[in-house]
Formats: C-alpha cells, structure tokens, sequence
C-alpha cells in the first residue's frame, strides 16, 4: 500500500521458513516476521524475539503460539547471525555487546512503526537475553521511537559465566587485558552436545541449518567473551530495568554430555542458580517462571516442559500487556 511503513523495507519470502515467513535487511541485521492473519483480531501486541549464540531464528511454533494468543510476531536475526551473517564474518563474533544492541533497537524501531501504538514485547533468549537486558536498561528513561520495551521476557538468560571461580576471576581478566591484541584467538571449542541433541537427524524434536546453529559447536572467541564478561559485570553492579520483566528458566542444570541421562530435561548450557541469584538485580518488577524438565531454550524442550513454559509465559504476558494498555487508556 503507497506511504505504508511496509515500503520502507524490503520484504520477501523467507528463504529458510518459507511461507508465510517473510525477512528484510535491516541494516547490518535482518528482520523476520510472521504476518498476523486477516481474518484475526487486531492484535494485542507486538513482539521482536532474540536468539541467542550459535543460534537464530527457527521456532515457528514460537511465532504460531504467540500469533494465537494475539501478538503480532517478529523475530531478529543480529549482525554476523542467522540470516544476517556474511561469508567474510566470523559468525556470532563482536567486541562489544552494544553492537548487537543496536540491532535491537533498530528492529523494536521498525516493529513500533510497523505496527503502530501496540504495546511492544521483548521475548530474548541466552546470550540475546543478556543483550535485551542491557538494552532495556540502557533506553528505561528514553520515549518513542527509542523506548525500551513496554515487556521483557527472558529465555534462560546468560547473566553469568557458567565456569570454575579461577576463570570467572583471574582468566576473564587476563583476558580483559590482553583482549584486544587477541581479539579472535579461541577461547573455548568443541561440540554442543545440547545442539546435537536437538537435531531431528539425530533423533531430535527440530529441524534447524546447521551451518548457522552447529551440532559440532561454536568455538568461542577473546573478544566476544570480554564483551560477554563486561555486559555481565553490568547485570552484577545492578540493573535498574523500568518494565515488567520475566526470567524463565529450568529447574535444574547438568553436564552437557551424552551420558548424562538428564540431557533432554535440563538446562546444560547455564548454571540456573546463578540466574535465580541475579533476579534482584535486574529491576524492581521481575517474576521468575521456574519449568521442571525444561532445556536451554525453554521454546525447545520435550512437549510438557515447552507447553509449560509457553502457558506460563503467555499468562503471565496477557497480564502485563493488560496492565500497559490500562495504564495508557488511564493517561
């Protein structure tokens, strides 16, 4: 439609998804999104869903459940990620978590005008829910265009260093100090038993491409853990986030091995005490969602644990969406 936001981006079918899955570059990042059915509703609310490392956007049930339940859904695919990663770019690699931040921004911009005055949801996963917090911190004061969200939901944040007390310590300063003269020397590599686990050509529940979510895992570099350790010495000092915001998490956290029998019913990326420690730290309105037999990406886990996390979610979601439009009809 001539002067509609849509002209301001250049949407196609979605190569990975296909129909009804459509993406548009977005600056360095990429936006997808699911388009609201015609027959539907109007929706209720928009929401942008973050991935997190070694990871993009594939959870179609993700952006069915929340179209169901009347949100309009978005997903971003971050620079050097997903559907936005180059053949030049080393995947997932940045100095600093602001970076990716941006690409936030720039996709809750574009959602606020695509779909204008609707309450906006953040739905960020792992790695994405560190960078969503910060960001929603960054921008609590700011208006319009550049607001935090109006909602933040966190999927399994990663707010703190799963690893022994010497490289949460002295390792992550001698890296801080020697970072950037090693900015792309390997810090950690291997596989991702998790990752593999999850592959339905392994007998798992997903398909993904696993050129941009590897089975065999996603070494990790100097400079993105630096820009990791420094965006989690901000969560620790304490974060003043002004939305509503949930922290989702399993209930239980085991070795990411495949002789741990548990693979497949507990978090095996994170430690989820040390996310339930962090909570206070976050704002002054967080609600834990504690899933039993939930796995790293909540989205992800055996049917149960994801029905779980999904309802959960959504209830508590339609409440606060509830509480913002109240709050704004009173005004």
């Amino acid at each position: 439609m001539p002067g509609s936001p849509d002209e301001a981006l250049d949407w196609r079918t979605d190569h990975l998804l296909g129909e009804p899955f459509q993406e548009a570059p977005l600056g360095p990042a990429t936006l997808v999104r699911y388009p609201h059915p015609d027959d539907a509703p109007p929706p209720r609310a928009a929401v942008v869903h973050v991935h997190g490392y070694n990871d993009y956007f594939f959870q179609e049930h993700l952006a069915r459940a929340f179209a169901t339940a009347g949100y309009a859904f978005y997903a971003v695919d971050l620079r050097v990620a997903g559907r936005s990663l180059q053949p030049d770019q080393i995947p997932h690699f940045v100095m600093d978590l602001r970076e990716q931040a941006s690409d936030i921004a720039a996709a809750a911009r574009a959602v606020r005008t695509l779909e204008p005055g609707l309450p906006l949801v953040l739905h960020a996963h792992s790695t994405g829910g560190l960078t969503g917090a910060l960001w929603a911190h960054a921008h609590r004061n700011a208006a319009g265009a550049d607001a935090g969200p109006d909602i933040l939901v966190l999927d399994s944040p990663f707010l703190d260093l799963w690893a022994p007390d010497w490289q949460r310590g002295v390792g992550t300063r001698v890296l801080d100090t020697v970072g950037r003269l090693a900015a792309t020397a390997i810090v950690k590599d291997g596989p991702s038993r998790y990752a593999e686990h999850l592959l339905a050509a392994n007998g798992g529940r997903w398909e993904f491409d696993t050129t941009l979510k590897r089975p065999g895992g996603l070494a990790s570099r100097v400079g993105w853990f630096v820009a990791v350790r420094r965006g989690q010495a901000r969560v620790a000092a304490g974060l003043e986030i002004a939305c509503p915001v949930l922290l989702a998490r399993s209930d239980s956290s085991g070795p990411d091995t495949l002789d741990n029998p548990l693979l497949d019913a507990q978090d095996t990326v994170l430690d989820v005490e040390q996310m339930a420690a962090l909570v206070p730290r976050l704002g002054h309105d967080v609600t834990e969602l504690v899933v039993p037999g939930a796995v790293h990406d909540l989205t992800l886990s055996d049917t149960g644990p994801r029905e779980a996390y999904l309802n959960g979610m959504l209830k508590w979601t339609n409440s606060r969406v509830g509480d913002v439009v109240g709050a704004r009809d009173a005004t």
